[in-house]
């Protein structure tokens, strides 16, 4: 076993398992146990004990309670993002649905924007994307978000949360989490739904480019944040591709992206955390190597090779 495997596995469960399934291709069972400790320690029983009594963490949907909108970036503590983290993480639902959290959210839960039902969605894309994703894990009827995503997405295929200031053009960012979210619907429940426009999307921008000049879209595509949160970037989008299992010869300058920003060591380093308030930190800070980072990268060029 490598040096550079030996620094993976050693790393908290929620990391460890994806790193036993996906990377050192162990057996179900080893990964499968390694996956059942994520609920009783480390980062997944820390986010579980911040659990309210009502279901929700943080007092609120996408915001935590009493949020006033200064300081930098945005709280990181809300509903939302932790259950965005647990399911990421791979926490079995059994553990939260065990604590009526679907029933709890239902009564006590509402958006910040116009105080709309926690599980009937509100306007924006990626906040849809995201609860979509989440009701499927937990068993929440959210099909109606399912549904909303074929009523908004735009001419160009892809999304963009500033359609309800009047955006027309698709958003790289609103785009991939609609993805994510569709891709998840679309195999719990079988049914197909307006996705492969979206790809489409991007990959006629070949995951970073404008169509108008052929140029990158911004920066941001070739800096890598973990944890990935809403932001795009061409290992996000990549690593997304791989799961849904389309290769497509479109991509191939966006991996020798990802390939080349590899160290000499193996891993890749963290372009920097999305500020804002959090529980706990998951990652490195800014600069150091990334063992989230690293894990993404060697999964998306294994794949890609394959």
């Amino acid at each position: 076993m490598s040096e550079l495997t030996r620094w993976l596995l050693d790393s908290d469960p929620a990391l460890r398992w994806q790193v036993e399934r996906d990377i050192t291709h162990q057996p179900a069972e080893v990964w499968e146990a390694t996956r059942g400790r994520v609920a009783g320690e480390g980062f997944g029983a820390r986010l579980l004990a911040r659990q309210g009594a009502d279901g929700m963490w943080g007092g609120g949907a996408f915001f935590p309670r009493g949020f006033d909108g200064t300081g930098a970036g945005q709280p990181w503590t809300a509903t939302t993002w932790s259950l965005n983290s647990l399911r990421e993480w791979g926490l079995d639902a059994e553990v939260l649905t065990g604590r009526e959290t679907v029933e709890l959210l239902e009564a006590n839960c509402r958006w910040e924007y116009e105080g709309l039902p926690y599980w009937g969605g509100e306007v924006d894309v990626c906040i849809n994307s995201w609860t979509l994703a989440n009701g499927v894990w937990l068993g929440a009827d959210v099909q109606g978000i399912a549904d909303w995503f074929a009523e908004h997405q735009l001419a160009d295929g892809g999304w963009n949360c500033e359609w309800v200031e009047g955006s027309t053009r698709s958003s790289f960012h609103s785009t991939l989490n609609a993805l994510k979210g569709l891709l998840i619907h679309e195999r719990a429940t079988g049914k197909k739904n307006t996705r492969a426009a979206g790809e489409e999307y991007l990959l006629e921008r070949k995951l970073y480019k404008r169509l108008s000049t052929n140029e990158p879209v911004a920066e941001w595509v070739s800096e890598f944040r973990s944890p990935f949160r809403w932001g795009y970037s061409v290992l996000n989008a990549a690593d997304y591709f791989r799961e849904s299992n389309r290769k497509d010869p479109r991509m191939a300058e966006a991996i020798e992206m990802i390939r080349r920003a590899r160290q000499d060591d193996g891993t890749w380093l963290q372009a920097g955390r999305h500020p804002g308030e959090v529980w706990f930190e998951t990652d490195v800070e800014a600069g150091e190597p990334s063992k989230w980072l690293t894990f993404y990268g060697i999964r998306v060029l294994e794949w890609w090779d394959s």
